[in-house]
């Protein structure tokens, strides 16, 4: 677009109009029509109150999109709604289909007050985008709160930039603890090597003088008699001083072997966990390599990924990431809610969401032990899938929604392990 990002449009109360917009044609004298708007505004609503694959789908009907970028697809639509009435129609009623039970609740609203509140309201709980497209269209909101709405919507596009940023670093990190962990697990694998060679002498060693012994005492039950010569005597204290002496080497000799049967032991349950955190290092760095190359590249999400059209409640995690995870959800084509695990968020309304959602994800770096148990009991009760991530970041969930291609039963919805707390 050319012109400046955003131009208010003013209202005029004698012609009931906007001014720089088309005459009110609207059977609802409490919506404004999308084709009725500001032009400028036509890209901050298309491109936050719709997801990439609903737009693509719906432009499909006007233009070729096999082989075009989501982003070419987005500038497509931004201008021929501006120019194209069919175009605006249709996309204004897939806005109201996609939004409707929040553009009802605004709707309600009759003054400007209200409308800013249920404005603020829907800002904290993250529910942005059919909250911006209630107010854009509510023909009570003044001016300045639809300067108000575009400006954060417009910040919220900068903080999902910086969390991308941040999962950029956190990338890096995740190669380097990566790496550590594989140098970690071979050292390990050798110290392992050397104990099993250590043991396996200590064992000959052990069976050696387990021979040595039964012959001494078989040469010492044999001498059991009695002999007058002093020489004999001496002879049979010298063979039981020899039985005593390596029956303590074979006693030590055992002990050795079973210690080192032990650390064995510890150290193959360390290499084991070493080798899976290495191997889930390793799916997080691809998954995450995938979404920013799919990012930079302006790549449209998989049609049939295995979060397209399902419910995503993503429950805790850090704000700084909030935007980004809720962005990544989007281009999948994934109904996304959020709930802050009962920070700011009621906890009552943590059971609705569990009802709403089909998916239920959380990093376990974010939640104590007995919130993880509940919020799986629950998952459990409601046959909810659980994907416990490892971090909150986006490469944790875009690792973590690669298992869903798999299929599960009733009994594996959550059953696997914590990532955090076992």
């Amino acid at each position: 677009m050319e012109q400046p990002p955003f131009r208010p449009a003013a209202w005029s109360p004698s012609a009931q109009t906007w001014q720089g917009a088309a005459p009110l044609q609207d059977a609802h004298p409490e919506r404004m029509r999308l084709g009725e708007m500001d032009p400028h505004l036509h890209c901050s609503v298309i491109g936050t109150c719709l997801s990439a694959p609903e737009l693509r789908k719906l432009m499909a009907k006007f233009i070729g999109v096999a082989g075009t970028s989501d982003l070419d697809v987005h500038h497509e639509a931004v201008r021929l709604a501006s120019q194209d009435s069919e175009v605006a129609r249709t996309l204004h009623r897939a806005l109201d289909r996609r939004h409707e039970g929040t553009v009802q609740r605004f709707t309600r609203a009759r003054d400007d007050s209200a409308l800013a509140a249920l404005w603020a309201d829907s800002l904290k709980s993250g529910e942005v985008p059919g909250a911006y497209w209630a107010v854009l269209t509510h023909r009570r909101a003044s001016v300045e709160l639809r300067q108000q709405a575009f400006g954060e919507v417009h910040m919220l596009s900068h903080l999902m930039g910086a969390a991308n940023r941040a999962d950029i670093r956190r990338l890096v990190a995740i190669e380097k603890d990566n790496a550590e962990w594989r140098e970690r697990s071979e050292r390990q694998q050798q110290r392992l090597a050397e104990i099993a060679g250590e043991r396996d002498t200590a064992q000959q060693a052990c069976d050696e003088l387990r021979l040595r012994v039964q012959e001494l005492e078989r040469l010492l039950a044999a001498r059991e008699a009695p002999q007058p010569e002093s020489g004999s005597e001496s002879s049979a204290d010298a063979l039981a001083r020899a039985v005593a002496l390596h029956t303590r080497r074979r006693e030590a000799a055992e002990a050795r072997a079973l210690a080192l049967a032990g650390e064995t032991t510890l150290l193959r349950e360390e290499k084991d966990h070493a080798r899976a955190h290495g191997e889930e290092l390793a799916r997080e760095l691809a998954a995450a390599e995938a979404e920013l190359r799919r990012v930079a590249e302006d790549a449209p999400a998989p049609p049939a990924g295995a979060l397209a059209g399902r419910r995503l409640l993503y429950v805790g995690g850090r704000p700084s990431s909030s935007a980004a995870i809720r962005g990544f959800a989007a281009r999948l084509g994934a109904e996304f809610r959020h709930h802050d695990g009962g920070l700011e968020d009621r906890k009552g309304l943590l059971a609705s969401a569990l009802g709403w959602a089909e998916v239920v994800a959380f990093p376990v770096d974010c939640i104590d032990h007995d919130s993880a148990l509940a919020l799986k009991k629950a998952c459990l009760q409601r046959g909810k899938r659980f994907l416990p991530l490892r971090t909150a970041s986006v490469a944790s969930l875009a690792a973590a929604v690669t298992t869903l291609a798999a299929p599960v039963n009733a009994a594996q919805t959550c059953a696997g392990p914590c990532r955090r707390h076992g």
